[in-house]
């Protein structure tokens, strides 16, 4: 239960990025359909911009996977304390 947290939180980041990505090739096809002149500037564009998003993705997931083994290690690392019987 103490780790919900992270575990959530780098869920809305890979649902986050994949709805963005969506959204952009979803864009993208809609305006190459709308002026088929310009495709390959549109396609470059939305390639660059698809790549952009999945590093900044994967840098957000690295960071989170490397916060939740601080926890780890923070939560391992707690000292047990043992009453003596009198």
């Amino acid at each position: 239960m103490e780790f919900l947290g992270i575990g959530l939180g780098l869920g809305m980041i890979v649902i986050g990025a994949a709805f963005g990505i969506g959204k952009l090739g979803s864009s993208a096809t809609e305006s190459m359909a709308r002026q088929p002149e310009v495709a390959g500037k549109i396609s470059t564009a939305a390639i660059i911009l698809a790549a952009l998003i999945e590093g900044f993705t994967f840098f957000a997931i690295i960071t989170g996977g490397q916060a939740a083994d601080k926890a780890v290690t923070a939560v391992q690392a707690k000292p047990v304390v043992v009453e003596a019987h009198k």
